[in-house]
């Protein structure tokens, strides 16, 4: 029943999303409630609050000449990125890998030293590679975010029936880190990755966070690239949401 109720929101949403007719703003009405139709359905989806492992697929796939192997990042990604490299684009948005197993070690997930962020050095293409963190009240922004000014690879955009397809991508979200226009921290991902596949579970995320000083996620992203392909694939991204002083 769930798996039909998803179905059915997502389809509802993807339904309005190509429905150009009415006037600008019945149009504008429409994405709305497309969106919001897009978000409950992926929630409904059997989505685990206290931890996840996820791939969300927002980019079609391309042709290319390259090889299969991707270079290795300086992260520690829970899934092989050749693996992942090699999925397709199906129609499916988001997969769960791992069986929704994180992955993190005990000592990975510790938090006596408080939050942190680590971001992996751009590799011999330009690209971002796994990022890390300890996400915490602590280190979540105050100020407004400001305008991006740092075009990752891959990026250029144009608009298909008046809607950016491309969107440059934090691998750990603003709102809970304060990282913007850092290069380690950014990628070339369609709109529909980035908002909203990636954009719904920051937001879980934030709303778990906000909680209280004591909450603590453990979470990282990876971007997944084919080869020498300057534009990601897919984005996989593993958390593990935990108080202060739980048990493992």
């Amino acid at each position: 029943m769930n798996n039909l109720i998803t179905f059915s929101l997502i389809l509802a949403g993807m339904l309005l999303l190509l429905l150009r007719k009415g006037t600008k703003r019945q149009r504008r009405a429409n994405r709305r409630l497309a969106t919001t139709l897009l978000l409950f359905g992926l929630a409904s989806g059997g989505y685990t609050y206290t931890q996840q492992h996820t791939t969300l697929l927002g980019t079609p796939p391309q042709s290319s000449s390259a090889s299969n192997s991707v270079p290795a990042t300086d992260g520690t990604s829970r899934q092989p990125v050749t693996q992942l490299a090699q999925l397709n684009y199906n129609n499916t948005a988001e997969i769960t890998v791992n069986n929704n197993e994180p992955g993190f070690t005990k000592a990975e997930l510790a938090t006596d030293k408080g939050p942190w962020t680590t971001f992996s050095n751009l590799d011999s293409l330009n690209r971002a590679g796994t990022a890390n963190a300890l996400l915490n009240q602590a280190i979540m922004p105050t100020a407004k975010r400001e305008p991006l000014t740092w075009n990752p690879t891959g990026w250029h955009n144009k608009k298909v029936h008046g809607e950016w397809l491309y969107n440059r991508s934090h691998l750990i979200g603003f709102q809970l880190s304060g990282e913007n226009n850092n290069p380690k921290n950014l990628m070339t991902g369609t709109r529909q990755l980035n908002s909203p596949l990636m954009q719904a579970h920051e937001d879980d995320m934030a709303h778990y966070l906000k909680q209280s000083r004591q909450h603590f996620i453990r979470y990282e992203v990876t971007p997944i690239f084919r080869g020498d392909e300057l534009l990601t694939r897919c984005s996989d991204a593993c958390a593990k949401y935990r108080r202060q002083h739980d048990s493992f």
